[in-house]
């Protein structure tokens, strides 16, 4: 059970990693859009997050479910609202910098918070 939780933390990582690099290398350009980088990162970091969680829930770790709550709203927003928007041709720089302020943010809470399993 270890090994699938490993595992499903480093997919969890990679998506973040897609997710805010997708919108990173656009930083420099005047047209922003919803990239495969972007798509991909957010549906697979939110996926793999909704794993993760149930590998723990089924070993009986005790999970900090204010801190997975807030991650899975943050992370479902975030998957919303790139799908909503993943076949225009550009996006609002507002919706730009709001998905890069939420992504960080995910990742804040997932960092600084205290640990979601003990």
């Amino acid at each position: 059970m270890e090994t699938l939780r490993l595992v499903l933390l480093f997919v969890h990582i990679l998506g973040f990693a897609a997710l805010i690099g997708g919108l990173l290398v656009q930083l420099g350009d005047g047209e922003k859009r919803i990239n495969a980088a972007v798509r991909d990162g957010a549906g697979t970091a939110f996926l793999a997050g909704l794993l993760l969680v149930g590998v723990l829930e089924a070993d009986g770790a005790d999970l900090n479910h204010a801190k997975v709550g807030v991650k899975a709203l943050v992370g479902l927003v975030v998957l919303v609202l790139v799908m909503v928007n993943v076949r225009k041709p550009r996006i609002p720089d507002g919706l730009y910098y709001g998905l890069l302020a939420l992504s960080v943010a995910n990742v804040a809470v997932a960092v600084f918070w205290a640990p979601a399993h003990v």
